[in-house]
């Protein structure tokens, strides 16, 4: 609860010593041999095309290890490979992971809500027929890109249920779908052969991949049912984060993500601007402040790490100009920060001034 509502400086300061011990995990011994060991059992590279939304947790609600899936976010989990930068990114992305000799799997994600409609993507205005829709002309052009084959690639629609953080796989043929939330214990020895019949032109080591994830949602889910979890289920958000590498904010409404994908960046920017304001409003989070954090990652020292920080520097000023515009009854008490993010060790930088 602390982290939604204490006051802004002591929030500003958790969050940055979170970031600080997400890292010093992330590059300790024991996680660094963990993901090994688990991506030599399990080599499918894996990413998520997902919504800015801080609920939609795919590595919690699929007990994967940090660093393994990665992800995508932009409002309302809405993309398009025709946009310049998004296409260059996920092809780079796409084409390393096959240049290792690993094949890979890209879910793209659509999210809602079952007890409240009003819960569910903000970014759609709540219509999830809408956002599935996007989904499903996002798998289209995936495989426009990289082939309808899907030896190399493979697009896979999944919805994430808000509630109890269900996922909903979705079969090649419509209306096929698996809901993790309707499957009992007795039937998780089922789940091969249904994904199997779900899937079956995915290659078998990508499904062997894909099934801890599925079965790590069984557990979550369980937990989930075992909680009380009413306020994880509302925005509480108090951070607006601009650019890439926000692994350590993956935690429930805690942080709306816009990745720097769209042409229309403002757009998402406006949109996480006016939650923060509802938020407040609302009596969710105090009214004191709200952060601000640009961040843009680096691979290598000198001139990659130089134009990471231009890059940083940029996205902050033009979020500031758009939430001072389109957002001026808070844009007084925004607290903006930002930093570059060494990919190897996933040590966040803050940049002065």
């Amino acid at each position: 609860m602390g982290m939604h509502l204490g006051p802004i400086a002591e929030r500003v300061d958790w969050l940055f010593g979170h970031a600080a011990r997400h890292a010093d995990e992330y590059a300790s011994p024991e996680a660094t041999l963990a993901r090994q060991r688990y991506q030599a059992q399990h080599p499918t590279a894996i990413a998520v095309l997902k919504c800015m939304d801080g609920r939609i947790n795919i590595p919690v609600a699929t007990g994967t290890p940090p660093g393994i899936i990665q992800p995508f976010r932009n409002l309302g989990g809405m993309f398009d490979l025709g946009w310049p930068h998004l296409g260059e990114v996920l092809a780079h992305h796409v084409h390393r992971q096959i240049a290792d000799g690993r094949r890979v799997l890209l879910l793209a994600t659509y999210h809602f809500s079952r007890g409240d409609p009003q819960r569910g993507c903000a970014g759609f205005n709540y219509d999830t027929a809408a956002a599935l829709a996007a989904t499903e002309a996002l798998r289209r052009q995936i495989e426009t890109v990289f082939g309808l084959g899907h030896r190399s690639v493979y697009p896979l629609i999944c919805g994430f249920e808000t509630d109890e953080d269900a996922l909903i796989v979705h079969g090649e043929k419509a209306g096929q779908r698996l809901d993790l939330s309707t499957v009992t214990a007795a039937d998780h020895a089922l789940l091969p052969a249904r994904l199997a019949a779900l899937c079956p032109d995915m290659p078998e080591q990508m499904r062997g991949d894909l099934l801890p994830l599925l079965t790590g949602n069984l557990r979550h889910i369980a937990a989930v049912r075992q909680s009380v979890r009413t306020l994880d289920t509302e925005h509480r958000e108090w951070i607006i984060c601009l650019g890439r590498g926000f692994d350590f904010v993956h935690m429930p409404n805690l942080a709306l993500i816009v990745g720097p994908y769209s042409p229309q960046l403002a757009d998402p920017i406006g949109k996480a601007a006016a939650i923060i304001a509802s938020n407040m409003q609302a009596g969710r989070i105090p009214d004191d402040g709200f952060l601000l954090l640009a961040s843009s990652p680096y691979e290598e020292i000198g001139s990659d790490k130089a134009r990471a920080e231009m890059k940083a520097r940029f996205m902050a000023g033009f979020a500031a100009q758009v939430i001072a515009e389109r957002a001026p009854a808070i844009a007084g008490r925004m607290i903006s920060r930002t930093a570059v993010l060494d990919w190897r060790t996933r040590r966040l930088e803050l940049l002065a001034g």
